[in-house]
């Protein structure tokens, strides 16, 4: 049988009523609207329900999938410890999963912590589920730092796992919507949160599951959402499924964004191969802007594409201009897939003996080097769109009053130690922002008198 239906639902405590102590009133809608879903879930009678969530185990590049046989919880970290939960994992399905994973290096399975803890993310639908029906077991999933191409690709692996074993399951994608809807909310007003909460039902409650991918990493870290990805990994799970979609219910009146909707899958439908047709426009997007790409920019793609390709460093091709030839300054080649950074290793001032080793060296190190990432992949290749920074000499400068994020770069030294980062940062919109990141790239301490550097790029496309 497969997924016959999923949900998107939120996860605050406060909406039961032993956490909430009366506060849940005010969220009346939402609680009718979550009755509704469980009433559907029990007529439905599933074996398995699968809960992402975000306050699951999270890795930067790994999905964390339920282990063992169950795990218990409570509201005890909210003044309701009488409120306990117990459930039976699905292990038949959480192995076949992994198999899955396994077979397609796919990075997800129970490897890591062995939380017995269930987190309030599961709980909250849990509430609402068991006091309709009972009879069923649990698949719990986390969120990962992967991009949202790589979460929707984990709903597909899901989604085949369902349908190999043939059971009857519901998925049920938990989240909260943008944390930043009202001045009077705990985490204050932001513009972008109302547009998100906006836009998000408007997708979901149409079920255009491809413009999820629409939402700019960005904008979603300013509206402080919680339940993006989570409602990405549900819809691969619906993945080539016509799907009848219906909004429950919205509610901001808390200053965060509580949002129901259902999915019920009608069928198949070959026009709905949403991660099929996302790599497709990635590629020719990319293709388009590797064609226009000035020197500097194909000189790094041809080192890294080398590298990747043969472990080696690249000569200088014969088609190299004299311009980076006969220049010498610091560079940084920047690495982005699917609009997420992939790679960025740079130079402050120069290292090698032109412009042009400088981008070669530093394009190799931002593929195999940088420690935040794996090295990347020959199957990565075609879907990294890359560019190249050359700084100008830096400047010493008497205060943060003399910087400015989108002309100037930013360089803070305490001692030997030093931190750096570039202007025009998507993200960083402040010059406090801007040093107090350069600071924790130089792991320089707050406290730490330093000495600040501005300079300015050329930022190469």
């Amino acid at each position: 049988m497969s997924i016959v239906a999923a949900f998107m639902v939120p996860h605050p405590p406060m909406i039961v009523p032993e956490v909430g102590r009366g506060s849940e009133k005010q969220v009346e809608k939402t609680i009718k609207a979550y009755e509704r879903v469980a009433q559907e879930i029990a007529a439905l009678k599933p074996d398995t329900i699968i809960i992402s969530s975000p306050h699951s185990v999270m890795y930067a590049d790994y999905f964390h999938i339920s282990p063992g046989a169950g795990a218990a919880g409570s509201f005890a970290d909210f003044g309701a410890p009488q409120v306990k939960f117990d459930v039976e994992y699905d292990q038949e399905l959480v192995d076949c999963i992994c198999g899955k994973a396994q077979e397609t290096r796919f990075p997800a399975g129970t490897l890591g912590e062995k939380r017995k803890e269930l987190d309030h993310g599961t709980m909250v639908p849990l509430w609402f589920i068991q006091k309709k029906y009972k009879d069923f077991k649990l698949v719990r999933i986390g969120l990962s730092g992967c991009d949202l191409l790589k979460h929707y690709e984990f709903g597909t692996l899901i989604k085949s796992a369902t349908d190999e074993l043939g059971k009857k399951v519901v998925y049920v994608a938990s989240g909260d919507l943008s944390h930043k809807l009202q001045d009077y909310g705990p985490y204050g007003f932001a513009e972008e949160g109302p547009v998100y909460d906006k836009r998000i039902m408007d997708v979901c409650s149409g079920a255009r599951f491809g413009e999820l991918f629409d939402f700019d990493e960005s904008f979603c870290e300013k509206a402080a959402e919680c339940g993006h990805k989570s409602f990405v990994i549900m819809a691969g799970a619906l993945d080539g499924r016509a799907v009848e979609a219906a909004q429950y219910s919205h509610q901001d009146v808390t200053g965060v964004g509580y949002g129901i909707c259902s999915f019920i899958p009608k069928g198949d439908d070959d026009s709905r191969h949403f991660l099929k047709t996302r790599l497709t426009l990635v590629e020719e997007d990319l293709e388009q802007k590797r064609k226009k790409s000035d020197d500097y920019v194909k000189l790094a793609r041809a080192s890294a594409e080398h590298f990747v390709k043969t472990g080696s460093v690249m000569a200088l091709p014969d088609w190299t201009p004299a311009e980076l030839l006969n220049t010498k300054a610091g560079a940084f080649v920047s690495i982005h897939k699917f609009g997420a950074l992939r790679g960025c290793i740079g130079t402050i001032a120069s290292t090698q003996k032109n412009l042009a080793l400088e981008i070669i060296h530093n394009a190799v190190s931002a593929v195999s080097k940088d420690p935040r990432f794996e090295p990347v992949t020959e199957d990565e290749l075609k879907y990294l769109d890359i560019n190249v920074d050359v700084l100008g000499e830096a400047e010493p400068i008497k205060s943060q009053a003399e910087l400015d994020v989108k002309k100037y770069g930013v360089i803070v030294q305490s001692g030997y130690k030093r931190g750096l980062l570039l202007p025009d940062l998507d993200g960083v919109d402040t010059v406090e922002q801007q040093v107090a990141i350069a600071r924790r790239k130089g792991n320089i301490a707050p406290s730490e008198k330093v000495q600040l550097f501005r300079f300015e790029v050329v930022r190469h496309y």
